[in-house]
């Protein structure tokens, strides 16, 4: 089988970094962009076969990208050195997405779930981040304020606001996911966000909304939204 032949083994038209050079990473698979990173493989499999093990061990690229650097390496066939590769062009990809939000509104629950959404509903944590918007509700900046236990995130208002006050944001939006893949709010949730609203009104900074982060599923938006329920 393919999968068994080496790298250097396999038709050149099949190699991935031949296959990027020619054609682009469009044409690559996910187990294909992974292994160009790997560069090697183990006894019994290539780098290809390693990133498609790698791939369904963690049900989707996203989980994946959500390892830290002390867990890849401890993967076989991964070590330090490739774990902190993949670490870094994952820790680009979610800084790129981030980038391509600069200078563009981000006012509404889809934007900000499009902006977010990828990267948090692979946290096995809830975190709580607070999305910074200029006087036309521009990105300026997203800093994250709390990272809680697997179903619990704890921050207080003044940790919220704080990095609007440092960065003079006009506006801001408070994230945060639920690792269940439920966005439902719990009652905490909804006391966090009456606490929210009464700090933003007396800061005279404006809290566009307070939305929850979950997984797609069928018959739900994968996100919750305090403002499109009329709480904000």
């Amino acid at each position: 089988m393919t999968e068994q032949l080496k790298i250097r083994e396999m038709p050149l038209d099949e190699r991935p970094r031949e296959k990027l050079v020619a054609r682009g990473a469009s044409a690559l698979s996910d187990a294909e962009l992974v292994a160009i990173l790997l560069r090697t493989g183990v006894e019994g499999a290539n780098a290809v076969e390693v990133a498609r093990q790698l791939i369904t061990k963690y049900g989707s690229l996203g989980t994946l990208s959500r390892c830290s650097v002390k867990e890849l390496a401890a993967i076989k066939g991964i070590g330090l050195a490739k774990g902190a590769q993949l670490a870094a062009a994952f820790g680009l990809g979610q800084r790129l997405a981030h980038e391509n939000f600069a200078g563009k509104k981000v006012e509404n629950p889809e934007q900000v779930y499009e902006l977010l959404g990828p990267e948090m509903r692979a946290l096995h944590k809830e975190s709580l981040r607070v999305i910074l918007l200029d006087t036309r509700y521009q990105l300026l900046r997203i800093e994250e304020v709390s990272l809680g236990s697997v179903n619990e995130s704890i921050a207080h208002p003044r940790e919220v606001f704080r990095p609007a006050l440092l960065y003079s944001a006009y506006a801001v939006v408070a994230v945060h996911n639920h690792p269940s893949g439920d966005p439902a709010p719990s009652q905490a949730d909804h006391s966090l966000t009456r606490r929210l609203r009464e700090a933003a009104e007396l800061l005279q900074i404006k809290l566009l909304d307070h939305i929850i982060i979950g997984a797609p599923a069928e018959g739900r938006l994968p996100y919750f939204s305090f403002k499109e329920i009329g709480i904000l």
